[in-house]
């Protein structure tokens, strides 16, 4: 954002009191103004640098889904907790920034509370996810394993198009992410259906942590469709909430 310079103060009689008045505004306003700038243009900043987190977060899911990577894991918990701080910051600095604002970028500063929220909570997710598996003796069957994997690269897929989207205000990014979340859906009902299909059977008992995985990614991928609308929200000055096939059809 460009900020205005300050004026110059118009010259004067030395001493006199509109001058030292004109002189004390040039000293408040401009302070004012820049904190005010700064809250405006950080927060929105905040959330990109949060979707590039929540991505790298889902990306260190997969590597541990890969092999069990001890890094990915850490990578993942330090995800979750800078998205927390994350969040924390933007509770705390929105309801300054929000007042002294146009309709316009008030718009813009409630869509990076709604994103934050829904950021914090992939974190969250991911963390939990690579939790249910990272205490697991036996080695994950390989078809869970590859299906996992497949829902933890189309989900960073759809992060990274989420963080573009919010960068370029371009709707077509949402889109895609609107299109991919259904694969999303199917890879974890295939996964759910194959363990409990049987009834009596011992697999979904035995396996149940694996299952709570996959129910894990699959509402980062529920996150990631929330983010898809409220950026078309963002873009477009309209919700989608209540009209979302629009996009999954375009």
């Amino acid at each position: 954002m460009t900020r205005k310079q300050p004026s110059a103060a118009p010259r004067g009689k030395r001493g006199s009191t509109s001058t030292r008045s004109r002189a004390a505004e040039a000293r408040t306003r401009p302070t004012d103004t820049r904190h005010q700038d700064f809250l405006e243009d950080e927060l929105p900043s905040l959330v990109v640098r949060g979707c590039l987190i929540a991505r790298d977060a889902v990306f260190n899911v997969r590597d541990f889904l890969a092999d069990g990577s001890r890094l990915a894991f850490l990578a993942i918990k330090d995800c979750e907790k800078e998205l927390d701080q994350i969040e924390r910051k933007i509770d705390e600095q929105l309801p300054e920034a929000i007042t002294r604002v146009g309709e316009a970028k008030a718009r813009e500063l409630l869509a990076c509370l709604k994103f934050i929220t829904d950021l914090e909570r992939i974190g969250d997710l991911a963390y939990n996810a690579v939790m249910q598996l990272q205490s697991r003796r036996e080695k994950l069957p390989a078809a869970d394993s590859r299906q996992l994997m497949e829902m933890a690269s189309l989900l960073c897929t759809m992060l990274e198009q989420v963080h573009q989207g919010f960068i370029k205000r371009d709707v077509s990014y949402a889109q895609t992410v609107l299109q991919s979340d259904p694969e999303v859906d199917r890879l974890c009902h295939s996964l759910f259906h194959r363990h409990l299909a049987e009834p009596n059977s011992p697999s979904g008992q035995k396996n149940f942590d694996i299952l709570l995985a996959a129910q894990a990614l699959e509402r980062v991928g529920d996150h990631a469709k929330n983010l898809a609308e409220e950026l078309y929200s963002l873009a477009e000055g309209r919700s989608l909430r209540h009209n979302a096939r629009k996009l999954y059809t375009a």
